[in-house]
């Protein structure tokens, strides 16, 4: 069904930035093409091999996009910062071949002057601390290559955080892990707490002198993953300036998704494959799901979990981040990166005003990238 909000919604995203927290199209293109952009050409529609392509970013709205540069935790740390190195690599190669199209941004500034150009503003984030090798001085060379955003953890421990699904360790961060946080605050990089563990959300907000993201995550309160956040990490974040940007994945998304996941992956486990372990696990999923149907999630269940998020959080501290390319699966109506619409449509006819849906496209991540800049260049601005 086409909503009557549709023009109303795509109106408003023309002329305001939709950002979009994460979408692992690099990563696509490192398993689908090898990194050739000629064999995974974006120009034209790629549907069937990814979420994402150029012509659907376009219908989608979108304005800005945080391109995660992910490799997986599994990897030893110097394979970890080598193929984030290539992911970046990527990243930039794909920005610079679609100049047209995209534009390279690394402030919140930069996004808006993008944007105003008629273009997809391009910022990186990198999907987990083994990317760093435990290495300050790779965090700082990473900021330096574009990257706003590290997520401190991915599914697994790193030596110095908690990770939401992996056996606690620390209880939190180490000292060092405190230390990453405040060399983050520094450089003006986003500290980003999907993906942790709760109690290392709460550390990194204690120690923070900067407001945080989750570039993807939902409300633990109307999803129980330990993937989602807790309402008194949404409270402490907010009132910091943070923002948590709704992911699509639907196994964060519904309850009914998340149990029957947890059955597959204890399924998993009885012939020797984590559900961690991306690479062994993804194929093995794809076949139990050809034996054992999957529940679907749903465009409404991720208005639920916005509207938690408002309620606890406030509409100020609140976004987008779909987590395309990232997932296998995607919630009925979201299915690709040219849904966007849609979803602010429902919003709207929930009865979010303009203000809320600019806020939330994009205009609170923005800001909380803006305040981050702030904290780096010091009392004197």
């Amino acid at each position: 069904m086409t909503s009557d909000q549709l023009p109303r919604v795509e109106t408003l995203l023309r002329e305001h930035p939709l950002v979009d927290g994460h979408n692992d199209l690099a990563w696509a293109a490192r398993k689908h093409a090898a990194y050739d952009w000629d064999v995974l050409d974006i120009t034209r529609s790629t549907a069937g091999t990814t979420h994402t392509d150029l012509p659907r970013l376009r219908q989608g709205c979108v304005g800005a996009q945080f391109w995660s540069v992910f490799v997986p935790s599994t990897l030893p740390p110097d394979q970890a910062v080598i193929q984030t190195l290539e992911q970046v690599d990527a990243v930039h190669t794909m920005v610079g071949r679609y100049a047209d199209r995209l534009g390279l941004a690394t402030s919140a500034e930069q996004v808006r002057q993008v944007f105003a150009s008629g273009r997809v503003a391009s910022l990186m984030g990198a999907e987990g601390g083994h990317s760093i090798g435990c290495s300050l001085g790779v965090l700082r060379m990473l900021h330096r290559l574009g990257g706003r955003y590290l997520t401190l953890t991915h599914n697994d421990n790193t030596p110095w955080a908690d990770s939401a699904t992996d056996e606690p360790v620390l209880g939190g961060l180490s000292e060092f892990g405190r230390e990453v946080v405040r060399q983050m605050n520094r450089l003006g990089m986003l500290v980003d707490l999907s993906h942790v563990s709760a109690d290392t959300m709460r550390d990194a907000l204690a120690t923070s002198s900067a407001p945080v993201i989750f570039s993807h995550s939902g409300a633990q309160a109307v999803c129980d993953s330990p993937r989602n956040v807790p309402d008194d990490v949404l409270v402490t974040m907010a009132q910091a300036g943070g923002t948590c940007m709704a992911v699509f994945a639907p196994q964060f998304v519904s309850q009914e998704v998340r149990d029957w996941r947890e059955e597959a992956a204890a399924s998993a486990a009885q012939e020797g494959i984590a559900a961690t372990d991306l690479e062994r696990f993804e194929p093995w999923m794809a076949g139990h799901r050809q034996q054992h149907r999957e529940p679907q999630a749903t465009l409404a269940q991720v208005v639920e979990h916005l509207e938690h998020l408002r309620e606890v959080a406030g509409v100020e501290h609140i976004g987008i981040g779909g987590d395309y390319d990232g997932v296998s699966t995607l919630p009925m109506g979201l299915e690709d990166v040219s849904r966007y619409p849609h979803l602010f449509a429902a919003l709207a006819e929930r009865g979010w005003s303009d203000a809320d849906l600019v806020a939330v496209a994009g205009g609170n991540v923005l800001r909380t990238l803006a305040d981050a800049e702030d904290v780096a260049r010091g009392p004197a601005g």
